[in-house]
């Protein structure tokens, strides 16, 4: 016999799609700002200025993912 699939459109089916959408904005910030840490680092920069766009720039990104997640589901 066959088990039933689980339906996505279950509250746990839910759950796991936002909680992914989750950790995927954390990755997407993370990366940026860590680019963005490396060419600080190697320009010696006494002010962190590449950090703060790419981190601006990696929260944009993952805010636009997660928009379209929401209006997706």
């Amino acid at each position: 016999m066959k088990s039933p699939k689980p339906s996505p459109n279950n509250g746990l089916g839910k759950y796991a799609h936002f909680t992914g959408v989750g950790f995927q904005m954390l990755a997407i910030i993370g990366i940026f700002t860590y680019i963005g840490h490396r060419i600080d680092k190697s320009r010696n920069a006494d002010t962190p200025l590449w950090t703060a766009l790419f981190a601006l720039a990696g929260v944009c990104i993952s805010m636009y993912t997660v928009i379209k997640a929401v209006t997706r589901k």
